[in-house]
């Protein structure tokens, strides 16, 4: 079983998120709890989905009566084997099954999910009354986390306009006039801050996890500089996408953990992000490295080093040594709009 932080909780929907079933046609009420049960998850900012074997038009419809229709992201209400709805929702969301978690009430229906995915997490619909006291559940409000569905559901819009765009890609990133964000982490980012670290795996440099107590030692230190970034476009706010950690001593910059969002892929806001240290180290006339551990899924963030001017070194350790090449000019993509710290 998964160590991984549940992402998204998919619920069936008879005798799981209400009494009595759909078909037989005498009517149904939410169990007792089970709305609280939703809301608290969807301010913890773990997405919910529904995967249920009845009619597509009267689950829908029944949902909006009971005012629960809008916490639950590509819902998949079919005769389909669940464990394909299952798949298929970790797949439209870009997350991994095992960061999923299945609730239903029929045993069959859960051997069936756990038979083909054994990484997710199945639990029957009678034992949820302390679900919200798991471990892999348990994560404090943020404001990221509080407004997670809707980043979601603005990045669906965004997949969409992006498929219907006829130019280049260049323009298309233009058009979605992008603004980001680097400042020095403040304690009100810490909570995020140690998200970012015990979720982000594919994008994340070195795959170092901190704790709130960890990063906020570390931002106290004189030595040390956390910075987070932020994006917002034309859709809307994609919350705090990236964090760095750098140590810092007079001769030498080390990047010891750069990890960005998956959301944010394909929009060099990472290119940016060391372009920016590059210039602060370079104010300093100190040089910038960064540590890089290879993983299997990390691969996209050691191109985003060697795009942005970073070279290997000899340096031999748990984790290779990449150093930016002194005096090139890189400059910002044109279509981000900048808003940088004033000084390091």
């Amino acid at each position: 079983m998964s160590s991984e932080l549940v992402k998204c909780v998919v619920w069936d929907l008879d005798d799981t998120v209400w009494d009595g079933v759909l078909s037989e046609g005498s009517g149904v009420e939410l169990r007792p709890g089970v709305r609280a049960l939703i809301d608290a998850l969807d301010q913890r900012g773990i997405l919910q989905s529904i995967v249920s074997k009845n009619d597509e038009k009267a689950a829908l419809a029944e949902l909006e009566r009971l005012g629960i229709r809008h916490y639950f992201l590509v819902p998949h209400v079919s005769w389909q084997p669940k464990s394909e709805l299952v798949q298929d929702i970790a797949q439209r969301l870009n997350i991994g099954l095992d960061t999923v978690m299945f609730i239903d009430d029929s045993a069959f229906e859960r051997a069936e999910v756990e038979f083909a995915h054994p990484q997710v997490r199945c639990v029957d619909a009678a034992e949820i009354a302390d679900l919200l006291d798991r471990p892999e559940l348990s994560r404090p409000v943020t404001e990221d986390g509080r407004t997670r569905r809707t980043m979601y559901l603005q990045a669906e819009e965004r997949s969409e306009y992006e498929k219907s765009f006829a130019g280049p890609q260049i323009e298309f990133l233009r058009s979605l006039q992008m603004r980001l964000t680097v400042a020095v982490a403040t304690p009100a980012d810490l909570e995020r801050a140690a998200e970012l670290t015990e979720r982000t795996h594919q994008l994340n440099t070195t795959g170092l996890t901190f704790s709130k107590a960890e990063l906020r030692e570390l931002m106290d230190r004189p030595d040390q500089t956390l910075l987070v970034a932020r994006l917002e476009d034309r859709f809307g706010v994609y919350g705090t996408i990236g964090l760095t950690l750098v140590g810092r001593t007079a001769q030498e910059w080390r990047i010891r953990l750069f990890l960005m969002s998956c959301r944010v892929m394909g929009r060099n806001v990472g290119g940016a992000i060391l372009r920016y240290l590059a210039q602060s180290a370079e104010a300093e006339q100190a040089r910038l490295t960064a540590d890089f551990k290879p993983t299997d899924v990390n691969r996209p963030m050691y191109t985003v080093y060697r795009l942005a001017g970073f070279k290997k070194t000899a340096a031999e350790g748990p984790a290779q040594v990449l150093e930016m090449a002194p005096g090139l000019q890189h400059g910002y993509p044109d279509y981000l709009e900048l808003s940088l710290p004033s000084s390091s």
